[in-house]
């Protein structure tokens, strides 16, 4: 079984083309099979857009684990920001750079294993993480994002209730002044701020 978080995979590749309004504003985004959420922006990913105070947002973003680049794609479209979008799926990086152009947006895309290819600091690191790869990488990816933040930075990402919300805010509190922006049908964004 091959996942959306692996770094190659011999899926089949159907491409599919998506048009997805956050905001009020419409984005196009092509996706592909072995590709998360291929067939429409997540529910998860647009509530953590839209609780995102996106005027507040500037300096250095990192988008963990972009998949096809809605996050990335969407902030650099409304902000001033210098954006980095990483991903460990080849075919995930291939379609943000496609959707990149789609969208007219200058963002800087880079394969990354969780921060292994990351060098520098960001005042956000917006992510809503691959659950599946477990808690123990899940904790990994949340908790090293630390090392990679600036002084006062913020790691916002969205998490369901199901999947542990409650106890993964409460977890973070011991890295982080945790903050809860937006709740909505079980999906948790969350705010770390690094002090």
């Amino acid at each position: 079984m091959a996942f959306y978080f692996d770094k190659d995979t011999n899926v089949e590749s159907k491409e599919v083309t998506t048009r997805a309004e956050i905001d009020g504003k419409l984005y196009t985004f092509k996706t592909d099979n072995n590709v998360f959420s291929k067939k429409r922006l997540d529910f998860g990913t647009r509530t953590l857009l839209e609780s995102i105070d996106i005027k507040n947002i500037s300096g250095n973003v990192l988008d963990f684990g972009c998949g096809y680049g809605p996050i990335g794609i969407y902030i650099k479209s409304n902000t001033n920001a210098n954006v980095d979008m990483i991903d460990v799926n080849l075919r995930a990086l291939n379609l943000a750079h496609v959707n990149a152009s789609l969208n007219k947006v200058d963002v800087n895309i880079f394969e990354s294993d969780i921060y292994s290819n990351v060098d520098k600091k960001y005042d956000y690191i917006i992510t809503n993480p691959p659950i599946r790869v477990g808690k123990k990488i899940l904790y990994e990816i949340l908790i090293k994002a630390k090392d990679y933040l600036k002084k006062d930075g913020h790691l916002i990402f969205v998490i369901n209730k199901d999947q542990g919300a409650k106890s993964t805010m409460k977890d973070m509190q011991e890295y982080y002044s945790v903050n809860l922006l937006e709740k909505n049908k079980g999906f948790y964004v969350i705010d770390c701020q690094n002090h």
